[in-house]
């Protein structure tokens, strides 16, 4: 009679694997959007391609993705000419300062590369995850060579199950 308020789980390990297995959602496989510029700066190029990817078809509009790669393309429109002349300048003199003349090159690549997150995150924040899509900067190697590039990923955020229990 003791036990008359008392709660007792239930482990059914059996029902757990099936109820997984069922409730799995199937995500597509990320889109990459690669460089498409002519110059390339520590992995970055100085744009990306505006096409407009198949997988995308049904979730994103041709203008909006357009506006987005128009952002992004503008950010580095404005920042990588400024790279290259300071990587110009830290080539000539990098026999002089043993490398150290380099530094600036990188510390802006960073800042250009954070300035893409920034952009990225306020169109993820604005739009795209109300979409079910999450854009982000990633390395990727390169098919032709050994060399790492910056790739644009759009991933696909899977969709919460309303049948699953809790």
């Amino acid at each position: 009679m003791a036990d008359f308020d008392a709660i007792y789980e239930e482990d059914d390990e059996e029902n757990d694997g099936l109820l997984d297995e069922t409730f799995i959602s199937m995500v597509p496989d990320p889109i990459i959007v690669r460089g498409a510029g002519h110059v390339t700066v520590f992995g970055l190029s100085n744009k990306f391609d505006t096409e407009f990817p198949s997988g995308l078809a049904a979730k994103v509009a041709p203008e909006e993705y357009k506006a987005t790669l128009g952002r992004l393309n503008s950010v580095l429109k404005k920042t990588l000419p400024v790279n290259v002349k300071w990587l110009l300048c830290g080539c000539i003199c990098c026999c002089c300062t043993l490398g150290c003349s380099l530094w600036p090159v990188i510390c802006l690549s960073k800042r250009t590369k954070h300035s893409i997150e920034k952009v990225l995150d306020w169109e993820n924040s604005h739009l795209y995850h109300k979409l079910g899509l999450h854009w982000l900067l990633c390395k990727q190697r390169c098919d032709s060579s050994n060399m790492m590039e910056y790739v644009l990923k759009v991933e696909f955020i899977p969709k919460v199950s309303i049948l699953k229990p809790d």
